[in-house]
């Protein structure tokens, strides 16, 4: 599996930015995609996640100003972010959640993309 997001760059705060994460060579469709954040000298935070079934999970800190969706027709996610913050500033990674078994799955990420929020 190969991911490669895009759509990161530099916005004022209160702005907005979507991003975007194409998957190859897996199997999409079954996969748990995620978007995840690190900011620097912070740990890796998990952002917002989307299951196969559409499930979907926010980070309290983006609940009601992100959005999080996949379309299985074209292999990609997307990350609509609204009212940016500063604090918002990061790498942005997304990772496909592949289950082999149900006590089993693997994680590929993909190579982040950054975003900056000017205050």
């Amino acid at each position: 599996v190969q991911l490669q997001a895009s759509g990161g760059g530099l916005v004022q705060a209160g702005g907005s930015l979507r991003l975007s994460c194409a998957s190859s060579g897996g199997t999409f469709s079954r996969d748990a995609m995620s978007w995840y954040r690190q900011a620097p000298e912070k740990q890796r935070e998990l952002v917002a996640e989307i299951t196969s079934g559409g499930m979907i999970t926010y980070a309290d800190s983006v609940r009601g100003r992100f959005t999080i969706s996949r379309d299985n027709a074209r292999n990609t996610i997307f990350l609509q972010m609204y009212n940016l913050r500063p604090e918002d500033t990061a790498v942005y990674y997304c990772k496909a959640e592949k289950r082999v078994s149900p006590d089993m799955s693997y994680d590929y990420w993909g190579q982040g993309t950054l975003v900056t929020v000017s205050s």
